[in-house]
């Protein structure tokens, strides 16, 4: 069953049509199974501009343009400094993630939800596994999910290169015609839904994040498991 958007006039914050067809259940992780509010990413996005600066010795107001040209021209500061400067990534990635998660709240709806959703449920994340393991102890999901897929599984190719939803793919044997993707960065769902995913943004707080032609969004979820928990009856 090929994913379509809702019917002209029919607004994508409906409650979806038909989700029967859905068997894996793809949940990107920061600002995705939480909500934006918590700001956990101006945590890591602080701490990566002081890895920039620490790495070349520059000054944090330097690194801070560097990060973005990186960004800008790999898709991630860490593939950037990978590819132009050699460096090694698991340094880089531990210290990123050392941020405080005490603004995320455990989200009792949110696991009722995933213990009721029928089929696979899957972490895709740029993240590390580690950093995914710990939202969700802090969320009080850990155990809904069967595998985390993340920037080392993707060979550090963040989204939404089109290569890592291939490794996906091949690497959990998903059929991507009856998965839905949920993701806060709109530009991320592009190559799911080019590969035949059901797509669902949950917005996030960035104004650089929204897009004008969002024709590969089939549906928007203000708050995810309110969203699920109407899309998917006990």
């Amino acid at each position: 069953m090929e994913p379509t958007a809702p019917p002209r006039g029919q607004s994508r914050f409906a409650r979806p049509r038909d989700l029967r067809h859905i068997d894996t259940w793809i949940f990107d992780l920061d600002n995705t199974l939480y909500p934006a509010r918590c700001r956990l990413f101006d945590q890591i996005d602080r701490r990566i501009g002081e890895y920039v600066a620490s790495f070349f010795r520059i000054d944090l107001e330097t690194a801070r343009r560097r990060q973005k040209e990186f960004y800008l021209g790999h898709g991630s500061t860490l593939r950037g400094m990978m590819s132009l400067h050699g460096m090694e990534p698991d340094g880089y990635l531990e210290y990123v993630h050392d941020i405080d998660l005490s603004p995320v709240d455990p989200d009792p709806l949110l696991r009722e939800v995933l213990a009721r959703l029928p089929g696979r449920k899957l972490i895709f994340t740029s993240a590390t596994s580690a950093h995914a393991e710990r939202v969700i102890r802090r969320l009080g999901v850990d155990g809904h999910f069967e595998e985390i897929f993340d920037v080392i599984a993707a060979a550090y190719a963040p989204k939404p290169h089109v290569e890592t939803y291939d490794r996906l793919l091949e690497r959990h044997a998903v059929d991507p015609t009856k998965s839905v993707f949920f993701d806060d960065i709109p530009r991320n769902l592009k190559p799911a839904a080019d590969i035949g995913m059901t797509t669902v943004w949950i917005p996030g707080r960035r104004e650089w994040e929204r897009s004008d032609d969002e024709g590969y969004v089939h549906y928007v979820a203000e708050h995810l498991a309110h969203w699920l928990d109407v899309a998917v009856p006990a």
